[in-house]
């Protein structure tokens, strides 16, 4: 199983090694505040939050008289860690905890509902899947393929079938079987799909009023490759649903680690879980100590 640390090993070889080398050594100049603002937008970390970044580091130097670049690297990493908002346990206290899981397609999002099943059955939770993705029969195919491989039972409907009815059957099947965890699969939809995303609005009603208080979780499995693009798909979705939280997937595949600091700056949400490699246990707890560590080498 690869830790976050391992998992970070391409976004620290590119632009965070960057950083690591500019703040290695000497003495902090205009070049290095100059640099070090690129550096950060080419690792998607944002413009905006680069910036501001920026700015409060600039600050410190002033206010706490940080000349040298080794210093300013230890402040750097301080003003990183304070921009990932610290996760809570999942909200899963309930008789039946129910987890709505979202995110567009190819982000890895089935994958990660495999993972996320596979690491609760562990714990000793007994666990229902819902393929809520219908119009793909593709996408029904292979969360039966999962759930048949982790040991739990898949809820799904036809090809073309209304996912709003797929979900409340699900809901009736996981109370009478005494299922304590349900996880929704939904389909992958553009961000930008007005249509689809009101769906998506639409079956959190329908858990709402078969549910208490539930969706006690709404997932939001973005890819961790895909850089700001993923702040804007975060964005969308949030207007459609509220998103308790971040799955980011793909992270040992990307370069583009930095994208998390942006959601955390700009949308204050926590990230739960990363896909740290391609087996069913590649899916860590997030550690916001172990994440910066793994983006600037410390």
């Amino acid at each position: 199983m690869k830790d976050i640390f391992e998992s970070l090993r391409k976004t620290r070889k590119a632009v965070f090694g960057q950083i690591v080398g500019l703040l290695g050594a000497g003495d902090v100049t205009e070049e290095t505040w100059e640099d070090l603002e690129a550096l950060l937008i080419q690792g998607d970390v944002g413009v905006e939050t680069s910036l501001a970044l920026v700015e409060r580091l600039r600050q410190r130097a002033h206010d706490e008289g940080i000349h040298s670049a080794v210093a300013l690297r230890e402040a750097l990493q301080q003003e990183v860690l304070a921009l990932l908002p610290e996760a809570k346990p999942l909200n899963l206290d309930w008789p039946l905890a129910v987890i709505l899981v979202v995110g567009v397609n190819g982000s890895g999002k089935t994958t990660s509902i495999a993972k996320l099943a596979h690491r609760l059955k562990d714990e000793g939770r007994s666990v229902m899947l819902v393929a809520g993705d219908t119009f793909r029969a593709a996408a029904i195919d292979q969360l039966h393929i999962w759930g048949e491989r982790i040991g739990v039972p898949v809820v799904s409907g036809e090809e073309g079938g209304d996912p709003g009815a797929v979900v409340y059957d699900a809901v009736q099947a996981a109370k009478s079987r005494g299922v304590d965890t349900l996880i929704i699969d939904t389909a992958g939809r553009l961000h930008t799909q007005h249509n689809l995303m009101a769906e998506l609005e639409k079956l959190r009603r329908i858990i709402t009023t078969r549910v208490a208080w539930g969706p006690h979780e709404t997932l939001l499995v973005l890819d961790a490759s895909t850089g700001q693009n993923g702040l804007a798909q975060a964005r969308k979705f949030m207007e459609a649903v509220k998103i308790s939280g971040i799955a980011l997937a793909k992270l040992d595949g990307s370069a583009k680690g930095g994208m998390a600091l942006a959601i955390g700056d700009q949308l204050d949400l926590p990230i739960h879980f990363v896909g740290t490699g391609e087996s069913l246990e590649d899916f860590a707890t997030f550690d916001r100590e172990a994440f910066v560590a793994g983006l600037l080498g410390a």
